[in-house]
């Protein structure tokens, strides 16, 4: 059976402390660095026909130290965190009192609709690649693979908070009996070893 396979790009300084991280384009720490290569047996695994990875250079190189060679697609750029750019929930919160990024979405940012709009696209470019019964793998970020992960499972995209993903780390989806199904969820790259 054709696997998608998801990356999450490696840890930054930015997900490390914590701050919402969308468009700014962190580099990875050396954690992180090492995280990305350690995702090699992970990657090996597979006979990926499709590779895509969001442009932003977290991403890139974590799929480049992971041992692949990926087209960008710009629909994998992380969730836009607009005003909220840069900080953290406990700071968003002493600001505004109450705030749900998968509910409110982000001012001067994207909603949880946006998001899925774009993994739609995402999806849709990954499905003819799977139906030839090639593997795909996609590296990009936490909140946008989560979406992606909603969408995938027919779920509305704020389903997506219920997938946490951590940094450096495999996510597989897969079809069981026909249907979408998550196959392998938040698995460190160790486990691969």
């Amino acid at each position: 059976m054709p696997t998608l396979v998801l990356l999450r790009h490696g840890e930054t300084e930015w997900s490390r402390d914590g701050r919402h991280t969308g468009r700014t384009d962190v580099p990875l720490t050396g954690r992180g660095e090492q995280q990305a290569r350690s995702l090699r047996p992970a990657v090996a695994a597979f006979d990926f026909g499709l590779v895509l990875a969001s442009p932003l250079a977290r991403a890139v190189t974590t799929a480049e130290l992971a041992g692949l060679q990926p087209e960008t697609d710009a629909d994998l750029v992380e969730w836009d965190y607009g005003d909220y750019e840069g900080i953290t929930t406990p700071q968003i919160l002493e600001r505004v009192g109450s705030w749900d990024m998968w509910h409110d979405g982000a001012p001067g940012g994207e909603s949880a609709a946006a998001v899925g709009a774009r993994t739609d696209r995402v999806l849709d470019r990954v499905r003819p690649a799977l139906d030839a019964g090639q593997d795909a793998c996609l590296v990009a970020h936490g909140h946008l693979l989560r979406v992606l992960t909603a969408r995938w499972l027919e779920l509305e995209p704020a389903a997506g908070s219920g997938f946490v993903l951590d940094t450096g780390t495999v996510a597989t989806l897969g079809r069981e009996h026909g249907r979408p199904a998550v196959t392998a969820w938040n698995v460190p790259a160790r486990a691969w070893a």
